[in-house]
């Protein structure tokens, strides 16, 4: 069996990104509008985004995976679906792409899984890359499970050539010219073959250029019989592809590999598959480089597994002192034992065969079914052995116990499984988490059921005693003394109950009232945030900042990080990447904590912004990295909301009347929006009468631009292991300026050199750093983070409340993202979550029953139990999320099991013995008292362990152990009461609808 933690993405819907690597903006504008067009069309497109910056673009294709074709499409793409819509997209961009844009299957809100940084001392990092590139990177890609290999750093080598515009004008050449120069200089096409008398003959020639001093040494014109060589207009040097990105190890530059899994791969499998291949890579590598493992994220994965493991054990352990504590039988709590070993065995065998894996969702609801999975041979030998305590022989006791308890077992099992049903079909991400809970629980709740109605009825009949055989010991007759005193007070005290039976329905109506007053005002929230001993975190700028001055801030807040003693390690980068969508006033940051830290993930982070905020200049966001993922997308602030509109100077507008009233929203803050983030751009206004005079088009005026400034790619470079670039620009000293830039030399129609100044004016204006588009619609995005104490549901409710003050128009939408948006879909799908698991069990036990009215008598234990598992969760603090609602879906199957056992004896006590329904009920509530606490006990026994969970992953887990515990205690203190009370109202309800006579007691005697 194999062990992981699987994240959101497992059954996520996001399956496809990507990542076009555009050039220049206004190609990336191009294609995206053409894109939109022809991808909106597609139904099972869900959302199409598109995010801008200053050197391309990313979009991001999502899948909508819901309802039934949505299931469908979501197996088709586990077997490569998804490459049918990457071969459409490659149809719709336009051919004349300056680079060829980058596909990725993968979640980019996922942390990487393995961060390796790779450093040397002698090796100009230029190499390093190169080096890591090709022999690292690409082996590591090619291990199962690995779905995205990125390198921070960026520096790829390139060959680049800086052109002296003014050297060029004095040879009548301009860059057009330089670049068609070099274009056909360096060529690598097919050049055929030939056959000779005896052999045959491919033709090769040495038409590459390969070396700086290759390029150096080029010819591009003659002027006057003599040579201009390319080192006499331009200075070639050995460089990198993208002079504007770095990353650094904890405060070293460095290399820095990501590695991300693909969706639904396992994890730990797939670290160890990598881990276990880099000796071998490493050694290919030279001795100088450095080789560090930054981050393994399965440490604290394994870890939480572990300790997920211990809970289970726990669990068992308990149950089982449960059992021999009530039975005092040593040979009765092993053959009621047994049926948690074989469940779980059984279970394992089946996820196996499902190729599920053992993680937190599986493990915890294993955990939970140790508490279910004995219930039923519980009740079972529970019966056996009250006959043999009766005076019946083993093999008797078995057969009569098992006859007259198999319809209540199968009642018991057919009903809680019902209740799952619900989550099966859950739509959307969370329903999709947490299918793979709801099936590992109802499989092992069946096998229960089997184990229960065949291999406990046959081991009691081989191996129990007769009563006159079985000697109680000193313990035995304890635990029976103090028991028989609780059932006497259990008598008294259900008469006192019968007695009144109204006051008792007002009892049980007023639970029904408090349950749904604590689900209006409990704070509601998604999922609990996780220690996973990883923060993620960035680091912003000034908007118009340069690199090597965001390089440098980045670097003070790096140190300042690593002065904290709970801080370990960190990996740094900073830079314009497209691909990972940052910009340059943008850092971002993977920090890794001690294992052996005290402070919780809040007093961290907020200490490391007071650490920050003494560096001029920056502002650090922090958000702790989870196991689960909901978000699509990375930021600064762990939620997110946008707002989209039909233009962009609208949406602007109103986001940053929005953010002004989210500011002053006490539930929230961090509150930050890339609303009208600017830039510094230099507007060329061209003089179009002059232009036209002097014969100079605007194509050729942006052509000359963009091979002066736009790190244009003119030709590659061809290796046997890789490909580099040619990059042409100009030439830039620190003293570039405006009027430097009106110094670029035009060429005229005629040929001679001019100044860009003479047919333009250039002005500095304020430009977007970065537009982003949801679907074909302009849209911006507010990130915020919920307050100490604040649940998401508050937070939520807070910025809905910001809306309605600035009266938002409906032109604008708000949209919450992420985890947020997962949360409103389902707070929306709670309520009718619960109500479908109702109205399931309801129509089971009525087909089991062939009654309208007893289902409505064992339904109405639930609303006690969720009084005590909202109560549970408010006291706590927990609030209530989606697991806590799970738990509650649980309780509908664990406390019906009471009313279930109380029925059918009544029933049969009314049907076989012709009692009262008020003998009857009384009878069965005291004949079942004992299993009804036993069962109980050992479902509360099991969710202790996760209650009071520690290690990793005890976050997720504590919730659901916290729901069934509280909501355990309440239904058993009230339901052993209500229950008969409800059982006579719904007779007496029954008998004057039909028109029956009330039933009366026999007579003595008769």
């Amino acid at each position: 069996m194999r062990a992981t933690l699987d994240r959101a993405d497992r059954f996520l819907s996001l399956v496809g990104l990507l990542s076009a690597m555009l050039a220049a903006v206004a190609v990336a504008m191009a294609a995206r509008r053409f894109m939109q067009r022809h991808l909106d069309a597609c139904a099972m497109l869900r959302c199409l985004g598109m995010t801008q910056n200053q050197v391309g673009a990313m979009y991001l294709i999502e899948f909508a995976l819901v309802g039934l074709a949505g299931s469908l499409l979501g197996v088709l793409v586990g077997f490569g679906a998804h490459f049918v819509l990457l071969e459409l997209i490659g149809t719709l961009l336009p051919a004349d792409l300056p680079a060829p844009p980058v596909y990725a299957k993968v979640n980019p809100a996922d942390a990487p899984v393995l961060t390796l940084a790779i450093t040397s001392d002698t090796i100009p990092l230029t190499e390093v890359q190169n080096l890591v590139n090709t022999r690292l990177a690409l082996k590591i890609s090619q291990v199962s499970g690995v779905g995205l290999v990125t390198l921070s750093g960026g520096q790829r080598p390139a060959v680049r050539i800086q052109a002296d515009t003014e050297a060029l004008a004095s040879y009548g050449l301009g860059l057009d010219s330089l670049r068609t120069a070099i274009t056909a200089a360096n060529a690598n096409s097919a050049k055929g073959s030939f056959d000779g008398p005896t052999r045959a003959y491919a033709i090769n020639a040495n038409d590459q250029l390969l070396t700086v001093s290759d390029y150096k040494n080029l010819i591009v014109a003659y002027r006057n019989g003599a040579p201009v060589r390319l080192e006499n207009v331009a200075t070639v040097v050995d460089s990198a592809e993208n002079v504007r990105l770095g990353a650094w190890a904890n405060l070293k530059p460095a290399i820095i590999l990501n590695v991300q899994r693909q969706p639904g791969a396992n994890v730990i499998a797939t670290v160890d598959a990598i881990k276990e291949r880099l000796p071998e890579l490493q050694a290919s590598l030279p001795a100088s480089l450095q080789l560090t493992v930054l981050s393994d994220r399965t440490t604290g994965i394994r870890a939480s597994v572990e300790h997920v493991q211990i809970e289970l054990l726990l669990a068992v352990v308990l149950v089982v002192l449960v059992i021999f504590a009530f039975l005092h039988s040593v040979r009765a709590t092993v053959i009621a034992s047994l049926a948690v070993p074989i469940s779980l065995i059984g279970s394992f065998g089946v996820m196996y065969l499902l190729g599920y894996s053992l993680n937190n969702l599986s493990l915890m609801a294993l955990t939970i079914a140790t508490g279910f999975v004995v219930d039923d041979a519980i009740v079972m030998i529970e019966n056996i052995a009250r006959y043999i305590e009766e005076g019946e022989k083993p093999m008797a006791a078995a057969i009569k116990g098992a006859a007259q308890i198999g319809f209540t077992i199968i009642s018991l099992t057919v009903s809680l499984i019902a209740v799952l049903i619900p989550l099966l079909f859950m739509g959307d991400v969370v329903g999709r988490l947490f299918r793979e809970f709801a099936v590992t629980l109802a499989i092992t709740i069946l096998i229960s059921g089997v184990v229960s109605l065949t291999l406990v009825p046959m081991m009691s009949a081989r191996w129990l005693r007769s009563h006159e055989e079985e000697k109680p010991g000193k313990f035995a007759r304890k635990t029976q003394a103090f028991f028989d005193r609780v059932i006497q007070k259990y008598d008294r005290g259900l008469d006192w109950v019968l007695a009144r039976q109204g006051l008792t329905l007002i009892v049980a109506l007023a639970t029904l009232a408090l349950t749904a007053l604590l689900w209006v005002v409990i704070p509601k929230g998604l999922f609990p945030t996780q220690d996973t001993g990883q923060l993620q975190a960035r680091v912003e700028a000034r908007q118009a900042i340069s690199y090597s001055a965001m390089a440098e801030l980045q670097q003070k807040a790096a140190k300042a990080i690593l002065e904290d003693p709970d801080v370990a390690s960190l990996a740094s980068n900073v830079g314009v990447d497209a691909a990972n969508n940052t910009m340059l006033h943008t850092g971002t940051m993977l920090i890794n904590l001690k294992r052996d830290r005290r402070s919780d993930p809040d007093e961290l982070m907020q200490r490391l912004r007071n650490r920050v905020a003494q560096v001029p200049g920056v502002t650090l966001y922090l958000q702790p990295t989870q196991d689960l993922t909901i978000d699509a997308e990375t930021g600064p602030t762990q939620y997110r909301v946008s707002l989209e509109g039909a233009d962009n100077a609208t949406v602007v507008e109103w986001a940053r009347k929005l953010v002004a009233r989210m500011q002053q929203q006490k539930q929230l803050r961090n509150v930050t929006t890339d609303a009208g983030a600017v830039g510094a751009a230099a507007v060329v206004h061209i003089d179009r009468d002059t232009a036209s005079r002097l014969n100079i088009t605007a194509s050729a005026i942006d052509d000359a631009l963009y091979s002066a400034f736009g790190q244009r790619i003119v030709s590659t470079i061809f290796t046997e292991t890789n490909q580099y670039r040619v990059i042409l620009e100009a030439q830039q000293d620190e003293a570039m300026s405006l009027a430097a830039l009106g110094r670029l030399q035009l060429r005229t129609g005629s040929g001679e050199p001019t100044p860009l100044s003479a047919v333009a004016t250039i002005r500095e204006e304020e430009a977007p750093l970065q537009v982003t588009h949801v679907a074909q619609y302009p849209a911006t995005t507010i990130g915020f983070d919920t307050a100490a104490g604040t649940s998401l549901g508050q937070a939520v409710d807070a910025i809905r409340a910001a809306a309605e003050d600035i009266k938002l128009p409906a032109s604008v939408t708000l949209t919450f993202l992420g985890a947020s948006g997962a949360y409103e879909n389902s707070l929306s799908n709670q309520l009718w979550l619960i109500l479908a698991a109702v109205v399931c069990v309801y129509i089971v036990l009525g087909v089991l029953y062939e009654s309208y009215i007893h289902p409505l008598t064992i339904l109405s234990t639930l609303p006690s139990a969720g009084v005590g598992a909202l109560l549970a969760l408010w006291v706590t603090g927990q609030g209530l999320g989606v697991i806590g609602i799970i738990g509650i879906i649980l309780l509908i199957g664990i406390v019906k099991k009471n009313a279930i056992m109380m029925i059918d004896f009544a029933i049969e006590a009314e049907r076989d013995e012709g009692k009262s329904p008020l003998e009857a009920i009384r009878q069965a509530a005291l004949l079942r008292f004992r299993p009804i606490l036993m069962t109980t006990l050992a479902a509360l026994f099991a969710a202790v362990p996760l209650m009071f969970g520690w290690g990793e992953g005890a976050e997720l887990r504590r919730p659901l152990g916290l729901a069934i515990f509280g909501g355990l205690i309440v239904s058993q203190l009230l339901t052993l009461f209500t229950t008969p009370v409800i059982y006579l109202a719904f007779d007496r309800a029954a008998r004057r609808w039909s028109g029956k006579a009330p039933s009366k007691p026999k007579e003595a005697g008769a």
